[in-house]
């Protein structure tokens, strides 16, 4: 009889999960692919003909091949220097490079108008020196570098905190030069991590919203990423268009998904190793 109410409980609530998922995710996805394809495959297809269409793919590529690698750089510095050394304040390094995590991207986008813009901070050094961060492509690139900074740097620290530093060690001891130690010791150690992270920056890069329309002015053609195209489309009635663009962004996320589903158990093989 207990066992039977537990079975009851359980059910109701597999079927709330269920009917809660459906209706903030499944049901809204579903439709955002029916209103791309309901006027066939045509139509769909014909809208990544638009220039400023293409101009928003290629500008928010552009973008993810600069941020990435970038932080990619910098989260294994990161996470060499906090995991490998005795750092003074390492829980408030660690805090600080979490830190994008806990500030809303818009109030990112403002920090950096309030810096770089033409009334900001270092407004009339950028002006003496006729560079524009603010309603470009570089005050864009800061601002995706920013929301994607700890991904990197969080996925690699606690892999190399569970590896140790007895191989790297041991291969020092042996004579390997240093960048000897990282190709053929600690990036092999740390790969898949390093990947989890990266996959994780990308997709936040090219799906970053927030920030961007913020410092980019979502100027059609010039400063408009893929994202901002979609709800520039929809505002313009042009729904087919941002429906097609919503279907292309959420085609990145199930890869990221599946790419980021092989990667952790490809981890979990590696620890039960």
């Amino acid at each position: 009889m207990q066992r039977s109410k537990k079975t009851g409980v359980q059910e109701i609530l597999i079927g709330l999960v269920i009917a809660y998922l459906a209706l903030i995710l499944f049901i809204p996805a579903i439709n955002v692919f029916y209103q791309a394809f309901k006027y066939g495959l045509a139509p769909f297809f014909g809208n990544f003909a638009k220039p400023e269409f293409l101009h928003a793919i290629q500008l928010t590529l552009i973008i993810a091949l600069i941020v990435v690698p970038v932080n990619a750089v910098f989260g294994l510095c990161a996470a060499w220097a906090i995991a490998r050394h005795k750092i003074p304040g390492r829980a408030f390094i660690i805090s600080i490079i979490d830190l994008p995590f806990s500030i809303s991207p818009v109030v990112a986008g403002l920090m950096l108008v309030l810096l770089y813009g033409r009334i900001g901070i270092l407004g009339p050094l950028m002006e003496f020196t006729n560079m524009k961060i603010i309603f470009a492509l570089p005050g864009m690139i800061i601002a995706t570098a920013f929301v994607t900074l700890p991904f990197v740097a969080r996925s690699v620290i606690p892999v190399l905190e569970e590896t140790g530093p007895e191989q790297e060690e041991a291969a020092k001891t042996l004579g390997a030069k240093d960048w000897q130690i990282f190709w053929r010791v600690t990036l092999p150690n740390i790969r898949w991590g390093l990947l989890y992270g990266l996959i994780l920056t990308n997709a936040r890069s090219m799906g970053e919203f927030g920030a961007v329309a913020v410092v980019s002015g979502n100027i059609i053609g010039k400063t408009q990423t893929l994202p901002l195209y979609v709800e520039e489309a929809y505002k313009q009635y042009q729904t087919q268009a941002a429906f097609s663009a919503a279907v292309l962004l959420g085609c990145l996320g199930v890869i990221t998904l599946i790419l980021k589903e092989i990667l952790e158990r490809k981890t979990t093989i590696k620890d039960e190793a």
